[in-house]
């Protein structure tokens, strides 16, 4: 475990409190306003950067990936030597993966739906059945023990076998998206006991959804067809060469997620959206149509399985297990007065998601804390809200009073004692039914589709919907984050509709607002509050409502709802993004990045190792073992320079990676005398495959005394073309570079050439862009920044 000042590095919300270590004539020196060719302060310590961070439940040492194509000698030569019929075939497998992901997303998706909705189904129909017989004690008893048991086998899964299963996902995919290496996320024993936990949590009556799930259940299936099957039993297929690099990999994830989101939702745009605005760094319009094509195909088979249901040969399933509100034979009317009311609740909703997104940070603190203690207390927090849970649940309902059936209905629709209904008779006498029950003793699935119901204006009394939006709030900061699979979407979309249909209720005859819409509207504005998601959220609920004439008015919400939010603070993923210590570039740099210089920072670093041309094997390796850089410029001398410049200058070949390094002293290319090698030669030892592996360790080569004074030609495997900056340029210039290119390092060249001045001066990487770490080395920017706000 960590301690208590490496927790501070990744698990701390509030930046560090930096004293004032330099006097008020420092600070004329440098002022704010100072111009990029003047140093704007002294070097207060060493740029120091932390590679630990929470994936899952577990401390991991944290990577970044290459996405950069890395375009050395052998890299060359195998896309010179690429037929049109490999190339053609290698688009073809693009898209074949991408139907496999949606076919495979759509499957999984309808086995947990299937699942879910048979086991809670028997479940409520056995606690109906000791309700009738007016035994409540046996129907608590059998509720709780129950859901106890689902969450208990959940809670083991994650616990004891893939700890990063538990909570949703979304925010380390949308890490991996933009760079980062989080370990053992996407595997085959990650992606089963996702499925599972899933099944047993969402069964089991926690206020979770498996929306955020299914995101990470797509992306793991991606990953594992991309890369041919687990890391222990991967296929060796030729084709799958093509794949064999993060470049691709993050394409086919991003497949994944948005198939993962259609699934939820079957919203395929809605998907696609999502990918586009919430998980994706980087994207271009063939990865627009692959994830499309993907979404489509989840639809598809959705839509297969749907109809297979409708005919009652899933069991309990029949309508449910999809969220699902068809207003498209509801008139939606609404006159221009009805725009305040949207209004009201577009800026409940940001004030609302926004104070969720804070009490909820408090509660994940609090909880990692617990989970630190050990396996056992992670599972004994999960009980605990197990048995909360099924508590109120079951008996919350007995506060509400019973409300005689409308004579409209018939008998067969109020009162109600089968596993769905809008009208639950609970404990009450025939002719009457339990509003509160209707939401609480039901799956949450068939909780929103009851609240979201149309033409129901007096079903729910404002009591049963204050209990009802009370409860779920708590259910909603104590349930996520114990270690079991879930989402936040459901818990947030089942807040929103309840403050949405009380503002309904209140409103009463003043609008022509159905109030089922109004908690629709109420569920996307929290949404948007808390999730800040605009484009994907409105397209999402267009594809759920079915219905174009709620376009308008759902805009205003959201755009409104997340105006009010960010006001506050940021989004809840990018909030777990920083407790959980993940190095996340942000898409807008800081101000003060604007009056900082790369070639500042690059002073506030270590001196930059590089290799020779041709090196000698001792060197190499004495290098790997004293350093963990994952990169080293190779530089030549003694070249014969351009006319202009003095003799004597460094020529920068390029870069190579340390996993090459590796991979050269496990094959043993080694060089009797100094000199450069042949491309024959390279081509016998490596293929492009080769270099695409990553898990070489040092520790692991074993290099003879007599190898040590052999050579090695590094030029065949560096790559020629990496990305470089001048050292004048801005910080904040280079992070937005870094950002969007998918780098893992960029080399800073000196703004003069000359003899004697090296090629490169320093290597930024993704910790070093990273504010926390840049304001912990320089003080004075932390007070710049603290004059910002001020101002």
């Amino acid at each position: 475990m960590p301690t208590e000042e490496d927790s501070n590095q990744y698990a701390e919300a509030s930046m560090p409190n930096i004293e004032a270590e330099v006097d008020l004539e420092d600070s004329h020196r440098y002022p704010e306003s100072n111009s990029l060719n003047q140093p704007l302060l002294k070097r207060n310590r060493t740029l120091s950067t932390n590679p630990l961070a929470i994936v899952g439940s577990k401390v991991s040492h944290i990577e970044s990936l290459d996405y950069e194509i890395n375009e050395n000698d052998l890299f060359k030569q195998d896309w010179r030597s690429r037929s049109k019929v490999q190339v053609l075939q290698y688009i073809f497998l693009k898209w074949t993966l991408a139907c496999l992901v949606g076919l495979l997303t759509g499957l999984i998706a309808t086995f947990i739906n299937l699942a879910v909705e048979n086991i809670a189904g028997y479940k409520l129909l056995a606690v109906v059945g000791y309700i009738q017989e007016k035994r409540y004690i046996a129907g608590l008893v059998y509720l709780t023990a129950s859901n106890f048991l689902l969450t208990l086998i959940a809670a083991i899964l994650c616990v004891c076998f893939a700890p990063t299963a538990a909570g949703p996902g979304i925010p380390e995919i949308k890490a991996y998206l933009n760079g980062v290496d989080t370990p053992n996320m996407f595997g085959a024993t990650v992606l089963i006991v996702k499925i599972f936990g899933s099944i047993g949590a969402v069964a089991a009556g926690l206020d979770l959804g498996k929306e955020g799930p299914l995101v990470h259940i797509g992306s793991c299936i991606a990953s594992l067809l991309g890369q041919g099957g687990p890391d222990n039993h991967r296929i060796k297929w030729r084709w799958l060469r093509y794949f064999n690099n993060d470049r691709d990999r993050r394409d086919i994830i991003t497949c994944g997620a948005a198939s993962g989101v259609c699934a939820a939702f079957r919203a395929p745009v809605g998907g696609v959206l999502f990918a586009l605005e919430e998980v994706a760094t980087w994207w271009r319009s063939a990865l627009l149509w692959r994830s499309f094509f993907s979404t489509a195909v989840v639809v598809v088979v959705l839509r297969a399985f749907m109809e297979i249901c409708n005919s009652g040969e899933c069991g309990l399933f029949g309508k449910g297990g999809l969220i699902m509100f068809d207003v498209s034979g509801v008139t939606v009317k609404y006159r221009a007065m009805d725009i305040i009311p949207v209004v009201v609740i577009g800026i409940i909703g940001g004030v609302l998601g926004s104070l969720y997104n804070h009490l909820l940070h408090k509660v994940l603190r609090l909880y990692n804390l617990i989970n630190q203690k050990g396996k056992l207390h992670k599972l004994l927090l999960s009980l605990s809200v197990s048995l909360f849970t099924s508590a109120c649940l079951y008996g919350l309902p007995f506060l509400a009073k019973c409300t005689p059936c409308n004579s409209s209905l018939p008998e067969s629709a109020c009162p109600t004692n089968g596993r769905s209904g809008n009208f639950k008779q609970f404990n009450c006498p025939e002719g009457y039914y339990n509003d509160l029950a209707t939401l609480l003793l039901t799956t949450n699935d068939d909780a929103v589709r009851n609240i979201f119901s149309t033409g129901t204006s007096s079903e729910y009394h404002p009591f049963s919907l204050l209990i009802f939006f009370t409860l779920y709030c708590i259910l909603g900061l104590i349930t996520f984050g114990i270690a079991v699979p879930s989402g936040l979407f459901l818990p947030i979309i089942l807040m929103g509709s309840a403050y949405g249909r009380l503002l309904g209720v209140a409103m009463g005859s003043h609008t022509s607002i159905d109030q089922g819409l109004f908690a629709v509207l109420g569920a996307a504005s929290l949404m948007a509050g808390s999730m800040r998601m605009t484009v994907s959220l409105c397209v999402i609920f267009l594809e759920l409502t079915n219905n174009l004439l709620l376009l308008p008015i759902t805009m205003i919400v959201l755009l409104i709802a997340k105006t009010v939010g960010d006001s506050f603070n940021p989004s809840i993923y990018e909030i777990i993004l920083h407790l959980k210590g993940l190095p996340f570039l942000d898409a807008n740099p800081e101000p003060w990045m604007r009056n900082f210089t790369v070639g500042e920072l690059a002073d506030a670093k270590p001196p930059v190792i590089a290799l020779c041309g041709i090196e000698k094997v001792s060197h190499v390796v004495d290098i790997l073992k004293n350093t963990t850089h994952n990169a080293f410029p190779v530089v030549d001398d003694g070249v014969v320079p351009p006319v202009g410049l003095a003799d004597g200058a460094t020529a920068l070949h390029g870069l190579i990676l340390r996993a090459h390094l590796v991979q050269v002293l496990k094959k043993k290319w080694f060089l009797r005398e100094k000199r450069s090698t042949e491309e024959w030669e390279v081509r016998e030892k490596f293929t492009s495959v080769d270099l695409a592996e990553r898990d070489g360790k040092i520790e692991e080569v074993a290099v003879t005394s007599d190898e040590m004074e052999m050579y090695i030609d590094l030029h065949p495997l560096t790559n020629t073309t990496p990305y470089t900056v001048v050292e004048s340029m801005s910080v904040a210039k280079a992070m937005v570079l870094f950002r969007q290119v998918g780098l893992r390092h960029l080399l800073i060249v000196p703004k003069y050439q000359a003899a004697g001045v090296p090629p490169v001066v320093g290597i930024l990487t993704r910790q070093d862009l990273r504010s926390y770490n840049i304001l912990s080395a320089f003080p004075h920017l932390a007070r710049s920044k603290s004059r910002e706000k001020g101002n």
